[in-house]
């Protein structure tokens, strides 16, 4: 297999980060691209612990143009993309569309450029299950019908997949795999790299660790009168290092031209929902900590209840999901700990 360089975009990030790793393990050369605005570059020395390799990094945003152009003239030998880097926060967006909207397609339109000119790189794109909406039916396939956006965050993902439909259907060479992934949570084994938001946590699990070590007051669990067994939202926790593994897998699918079709979709999920206030009590189960949460109101954005029907990559892929929910909840935990100097 050539194994030429793989760019990975939003490298420094959460599961940027720990693709980065499970790339190196398997032998790939990374290039980063980061404009570290919601990471620090700590994470090289975490991903260099780990792999005990120091990926080559950049730093700038991928809205510069004229930047991006310059990095394929530095390294030539560019071969595949990953592409992380987009803001991805639901609340977030809903406030801010613009800078959503800005952030997110502008980025991809400038590798898409690059690829355009060079069709030999391909590229592997971080979608979402935020595409799906509130599907009609569960476990949610990939080819059930795309929904208006709750979000301008998951708007942006719809519209990114049609961009790279549009622009694959105009270039026929370009080929590219879309991973619609569900909910992301845990650490590496090492807790050397982690889930580390800037400022207030979007998502769940940072905020109910972060509550846990003490560092926020109160855990707000967004409604308990949803049509769910407990009322709170449900979704398809996943362990990062497994999405990451899948990463892998679709780039080798790409460079080994063993795609089937220019423009593949794949969800990445356990196939399991588990509602909010599971999570809850799965983490004081695992860690014998009590969590102090409060019901409020709705989130504006949310979809009641979300889970994957992930048949279909582990059978095209022969991927899937290896982590228990417990396992993954301690090492978020674990990690906490750790970045809190309280392990």
């Amino acid at each position: 297999m050539n194994k030429k360089k793989i760019l990975v975009t939003g490298g420094t990030g959460y599961i940027g980060s720990h693709t980065v790793v499970e790339l190196i393990n398997q032998g790939f050369e990374v290039v980063i691209v980061d404009n570290l605005s919601n990471s620090t570059i700590d994470v090289l020395d975490g991903i260099e612990k780990i792999t005990h390799v120091k990926p080559a990094f950049e730093k700038f945003d991928l809205c510069e143009t004229d930047k991006v152009n310059g990095l394929f003239v530095k390294y030539p030998d560019i071969g595949a993309i990953i592409h992380f880097a987009a803001y991805k926060a639901v609340g977030e967006s809903v406030a801010k569309p613009l800078m959503y909207y800005h952030n997110n397609i502008l980025g991809l339109l400038n590798l898409l450029e690059v690829m355009v000119k060079n069709p030999d790189i391909s590229l592997v794109f971080s979608s979402s299950c935020t595409v799906y909406g509130q599907p009609d039916k569960l476990p949610v396939g990939e080819d059930a019908p795309i929904k208006k956006a709750n979000s301008p965050y998951g708007n942006t993902k719809q519209i990114s997949e049609e961009i790279i439909q549009d622009t694959i259907h105009a270039n026929k060479e370009i080929r590219a795999i879309a991973l619609r992934y569900f909910n992301p949570i845990g650490a590496h084994a090492s807790a050397l790299i982690g889930e580390l938001p800037i400022g207030v946590p979007q998502n769940l699990v940072p905020f109910i660790t972060q509550q846990a070590i003490g560092l926020r007051e109160q855990l707000s669990v967004f409604g308990n009168d949803y049509n769910t067994p407990d009322g709170s939202c449900i979704r398809d926790y996943i362990h990062v290092v497994d999405l990451a593994k899948a990463h892998v897998v679709a780039i080798k699918r790409l460079i080994e031209n063993k795609n089937k079709s220019n423009f593949e979709i794949f969800n990445l999920g356990t196939g399991r929902g588990v509602s909010v206030l599971e999570m809850v009590n799965a983490f004081q189960k695992v860690t014998g900590i009590k969590l102090n949460y409060k019901i409020v109101g709705r989130r504006m954005g949310d979809v009641e209840k979300v889970w994957a029907d992930t048949s279909f990559a582990n059978k095209e892929l022969g991927w899937k999901t290896e982590i228990g929910l417990e396992e993954t909840l301690l090492s978020a935990w674990n990690w906490e700990k750790k970045i809190r100097n309280k392990q």
